[in-house]
């Protein structure tokens, strides 16, 4: 099918911005790493292979179907993917998509993985992918299914697929334990490697053609560097509508799920430099997502309501908004291939690990609660003696978008989803809901990055059980308290105004947030 756009908010294409792009668009499909500045031409150069990735991404399927007939032969039918970001959004995106089941695990919360454990390991194939093989994330999973795999008296070989890249550290290590592995091309992004092998793999093992996705793909990107473009129509529209915070609403359309891609896609890509688009990914077309916004329906029926419609397939839908991305970034003038924001994230993270590892129990210095009831524990600059309270005190701090970090297990915390729209009405302020530590990999980027105009919420939790993670010190618990607690760091640190809510039971903790909301 053709990409159809549709809306009144769509630039005109006698706009400067519109020019410019059509007149970049011939460039990037050729590949022209100068189109993003001086600055960020060394890391385009290395970069821009995605633009092919509908047409090389063909030399993987005759590997693929190897590995799907192996996966057949040996009854592999239950797919767990280990992974973060660009690694784990877009299979996640073809499997709601393709109504397949499949695993996804981007987080390092002990309760979401003991729910992950199969009755039986005698029927699973555990995929890690890891672009630079080192993400700690990825690399503890890997630890950890190993020895479930092992304790279970079956070898990993036969139940374990790496995708990373080549000469990456997990790519040296799995060859050398004898695992099946896949190399994705070096020279694409993590963020824009949906066509790549860490798509690919995952959707095939679940049964999904993956070339039809690709043809789609492949036909669709024929058509970006031409008069009415519609990544050019998208990414001017994206400019010169002014608006910081876009919202995107998938639900009822064909492609479950996508809104999460694109928000790691655009907001990790484009929040540098104190600019950028910050995605909100909203419940349905009419959820609040309040103060300034451009609305994106990707659903037919949401042109009533949306500012623009974009009906495509998932293949298009993969190609265009990767288009999309680095033209509104030549806009924008920022580099769509980096992201310094992440590493610090990662950076802090091992650090407290690092400091905590030193201390001893007796040593270690208490951080009294700002606030403490039989469920949660307030950790805020305010004085307040009720939930209600805090929460009226911090909403006080000016702000252009708020931004919720649920360090809880996805699929087992969902209530703390019902939060974002209650906030969005309360304050009138767009906001946006990230499941930590998997954000920190797609907003976490814009929250340092973009525009200097957040406030946050932070909500952490104790876990049901924790897990040590084999060959470290320390535990997935104490790995995610010490991202959240960086990530904090990174937070204060720019005077940014942060709330830090601890739940000791997080049910009722959950439940006393929503009603204090209300």
């Amino acid at each position: 099918m053709a990409i159809e756009i549709s809306g009144n908010a769509i630039s005109s294409q006698n706009s400067p911005t519109y020019l410019k792009l059509l007149a970049a668009s011939p460039k990037l499909a050729a590949k022209d790493a100068t189109l993003w500045g001086k600055d960020a031409e060394a890391e385009a150069t290395v970069r821009l292979n995605w633009i092919d990735l509908p047409e090389s991404s063909r030399e993987l399927l005759p590997a693929i179907a190897e590995l799907t007939s192996w996966a057949d032969s040996k009854q592999l039918t239950h797919v767990i993917l280990a992974g973060m970001g660009g690694s784990s959004l877009a299979p996640e995106v073809l499997s709601k998509a393709y109504r397949r089941a499949l695993t996804v695990l981007d987080t390092t919360d002990p309760d979401q993985l003991n729910a992950a454990l199969p009755q039986s390991f005698a029927h699973t194939v555990v995929v890690v992918g890891s672009k630079s093989g080192s993400t700690i994330e990825t690399a503890s999973h890997k630890s950890y299914f190993e020895k479930a795999i092992t304790d279970a008296g079956l070898n990993p070989v036969d139940h374990m697929v790496i995708v990373t890249d080549p000469g990456s550290p997990l790519d040296i290590s799995a060859r050398a334990q004898g695992l099946r592995t896949i190399n994705a091309d070096p020279h694409v992004g993590g963020r824009y490697s949906a066509l790549s092998a860490f798509g690919l793999v995952p959707a095939a093992l679940i049964g999904i053609d993956v070339s039809e996705i690709l043809e789609d793909a492949r036909r669709a990107g024929t058509t970006f560097a031409l008069d009415n473009s519609p990544a050019v129509v998208l990414a001017a529209t994206l400019f010169d509508s002014g608006e910081q915070n876009v919202a995107f609403s998938d639900h009822g359309s064909s492609t479950p799920g996508l809104s999460d891609w694109i928000e790691q896609l655009v907001a990790e890509s484009t929040g540098k430099n104190q600019r950028g688009r910050l995605p909100i990914a909203i419940e349905n077309i009419e959820s609040p997502v309040a103060g300034p916004r451009l609305l994106i329906g990707l659903s037919a029926e949401d042109h009533q309501s949306a500012d623009l419609t974009v009906i495509a397939t998932l293949g298009e839908h993969f190609i265009l908004w990767e288009w999309v991305t680095a033209l509104l970034s030549i806009a924008l003038e920022v580099d769509p291939f980096n992201q310094p924001n992440v590493t610090e994230a990662k950076e802090r993270t091992s650090a407290i690990l690092a400091k905590w590892a030193t201390l001893k129990e007796s040593e270690e210095t208490p951080i009294s609660p700002a606030f403490e009831n039989e469920n949660l524990q307030v950790f805020s600059s305010s004085t307040a003696g009720s939930l209600e309270e805090q929460f009226a005190d911090f909403l006080k701090n000016s702000s252009h978008y708020i931004a919720v970090m649920a360090y809880l297990a996805r699929g087992i915390d969902d209530e703390i989803t019902k939060i974002r729209p209650l906030i969005a009405t309360k304050s009138g302020r767009g906001t946006t809901f990230g499941w930590g530590p998997r954000f920190l990999h797609s907003t976490g980027q814009f929250h340092k990055g973009g525009q200097q105009n957040g406030i946050f919420i932070q909500i952490t939790g104790e876990n049901v059980s924790d897990l040590q993670i084999p060959g470290k010190e320390f535990s997935f618990h104490t790995l995610l308290m010490a991202q959240a607690l960086g990530d904090g760091e990174a937070l204060s640190d720019r005077n940014f105004p942060l709330i830090r809510i601890h739940l000791k039971n997080r049910s009722a903790g959950i439940a006393e947030i929503i009603a204090a909301l209300k």
